[in-house]
């Protein structure tokens, strides 16, 4: 079987994009205490490191999409993934300006990538395969994230952290070469100009970025806050672990699963449970010391409704205003993203316990279910 012109060739290409995406997001995150002794990094120079990589986001992603449309996909894409692999290469020559300078290139390419995520797909898949196909790619993030933490340690133990953002490079490579050999274009061609998507599907896409923002602010903060939630309970590095590994590893099958649930109940009656379900996990630590119990709840059943919110992004806008619509949903998103995380902060200080994080977390992921009748309705659906 050639893969040239293959769809599910192109379509593990992008699977393989979201996992080196969260594999080259954890990075920093994973090596924080081997980069503070290499080169003298407190908290707050750790931090920034982390965020740059999505800081991108804001800047890059309605541009992107408009030049996706003004170029096609293929050449964007070709962009992103040559800004993933070079970003990781720069920042293994060392020096926090270095690496800051790499981050900002790699999480540049990632957005770029992640708005034409789901354009490509809706591209050469209908229906039923739309939504499974559409799910498994956003399931495919937390294995970058779960990769990241079996993998980096013991790379940077034995060869060093220069060598660590090498192989984050790699793993750009893999699913780079993988499009080149399999991509052809669609039938239909995408209309090469520069216009606006209509003022309805501006707002579509718009709200649907909003609940996006909402089911990020539960998940996010909520792998950022529990381990010091629990740290400062007194569990274990290993208790924490497994936790963690709940929290992420399940949500790939889960997130299938949601797309199977909703061809056969349909997608409110999904989003809804599993938007309950991420708020029930994130706020269950407030009332009793159960990591395993919450975290499990939150990494299958919470994670259930995830595809199905950016399948929603995806459709709200006509084929040919794709692009620039999903430049439009993750503008929003990044900018929701960019601001959530102090905002939690803010409450475990106010708190003086990170459970004030993880109550904040938890309410605004709640948000997500007015704005989801919000966009339905306006969507007439």
């Amino acid at each position: 079987m050639t893969l040239r012109g293959n769809p599910w060739g192109v379509a593990l290409a992008i699977g393989l994009s979201r996992i080196a995406f969260g594999f080259q997001l954890q990075t920093i995150a994973t090596l924080g205490p081997d980069l503070a002794r290499a080169y003298g990094l407190d908290y707050s120079a750790l931090g920034t490191l982390v965020g740059i990589y999505m800081a991108a986001g804001i800047a890059v992603a309605l541009p992107a999409g408009f030049a996706a449309r003004r170029f096609g996909d293929y050449k964007l894409a070709v962009i992103g993934f040559s800004l993933m692999v070079l970003g990781s290469m720069v920042a293994s020559l060392g020096s926090v300006e270095v690496i800051m300078a790499g981050r900002l290139m790699s999480g540049s390419g990632s957005v770029i990538l992640t708005v034409l995520q789901g354009k490509i797909i809706a591209d050469r898949f209908q229906g039923p395969n739309f939504t499974h196909v559409m799910g498994a790619i956003v399931g495919s993030f937390p294995i970058g994230l779960g990769l990241a933490q079996v993998v980096l340690p013991g790379v940077a133990g034995g060869f060093g952290v220069q060598t660590a953002f090498i192989v984050g490079a790699g793993v750009a490579v893999l699913a780079f070469v993988l499009l080149l050999l399999s991509w052809t274009e669609v039938a239909a061609a995408p209309v090469r100009s520069a216009t606006w998507p209509s003022r309805r599907e501006i707002w579509l896409v718009a709200i649907t970025g909003l609940i996006w923002t909402a089911y990020n602010a539960g998940y996010h903060n909520y792998l950022a806050f529990l381990p010091s939630l629990m740290a400062g309970r007194g569990h274990s590095q290993a208790m924490t672990g497994v936790a963690m590994s709940l929290a992420t590893w399940g949500n790939l099958p889960a997130i299938l699963l949601g797309g199977i649930f909703a061809t056969r109940f349909g997608g409110g009656k999904v989003f809804m449970a599993g938007t309950i379900a991420t708020f029930v996990g994130v706020i269950g630590p407030a009332f009793a010391d159960s990591p395993l119990l919450w975290t499990t709840l939150f990494g299958t059943v919470g994670s259930l409704h995830g595809g199905l919110i950016i399948e929603m992004g995806t459709l709200s806008a006509k084929p040919q205003n794709r692009a620039v619509a999903m430049g439009i949903f993750y503008t929003t998103y990044y900018v929701g993203a960019a601001m959530i995380p102090a905002l939690c902060g803010y409450a475990a200080d106010w708190a003086g316990d990170p459970i004030g994080a993880l109550v904040c977390a938890a309410l605004l992921s709640l948000l997500a279910i007015p704005l989801y009748v919000w966009q339905r309705r306006m969507a007439g659906g």
